[in-house]
């Protein structure tokens, strides 16, 4: 089973995101039948098997293997990914796209930014798992509180600086062998948990 797979094409999008699938995804991260998922889904087993028949169909469920029960020879399945994310290319013309012109300071920018990111990843993904091998990739996920909008520009100024400074000592152009690299970095408020006082953000 995948860690993650990422849904590119319009058509498994759209077989994934109803709901009674969804939820027989959820229920297959171990194997199961048809039989065994009805009854937990309170659903008819033929019903469950159509729906079986149309995950399958879309790669989204694998066989994995056959059990003898009674008389009969019943199939067990297995979702294909542990978890799911639909790619913004599925949505063909009008997905976001930072390469239109957009302001750069704006959250549609950095939405259409992280949109880019799961497309173009999700792609090298499929692409490095049909060859076997690991896709090199680095995350770096924090967070910082600012006391003002004057330190929140502050910190803005200085990594910008610090990460040209870096980008110039370590981009070769000319470079044998080379890889280009995208690099993106982005901050946003982050949501407010139940546990934190409910106040105006300043900042």
């Amino acid at each position: 089973m995948q860690e993650l797979l990422v849904i590119d094409d319009p058509a498994s999008a759209s077989v994934a995101l109803d709901p009674v699938r969804s939820r027989i995804l959820s229920e297959l991260h171990t194997p199961g039948s048809a039989a065994s998922l009805a009854g937990r889904m309170g659903l008819p087993r033929q019903k469950v098997n159509y729906h079986l028949r149309t995950l399958e169909r879309h790669g989204l469920v694998r066989e994995a293997g056959k059990r003898r029960w009674g008389g009969l020879t019943e199939r067990r399945l297995v979702a294909t990914a542990s978890s799911y994310v639909v790619s913004p290319g599925a949505l063909g013309p009008i997905a976001p796209d930072p390469d239109r012109k957009m302001d750069r300071l704006s959250a549609g920018y950095l939405v259409a930014l992280a949109a880019r990111v799961v497309r173009e990843v999700g792609q090298l993904l499929r692409r490095s798992e049909q060859l076997n091998k690991r896709l090199a990739t680095l995350s770096i996920d924090s967070e910082v509180r600012f006391r003002s909008a004057e330190d929140r520009a502050a910190f803005s100024r200085e990594l910008s600086a610090a990460i040209a400074n870096l980008i110039s000592r370590y981009h070769d152009e000319s470079a044998p062998g080379g890889r280009r690299h995208r690099l993106i970095i982005g901050a946003y408020p982050a949501p407010q948990s139940s546990t934190e006082p409910k106040g105006k953000e300043t900042t």
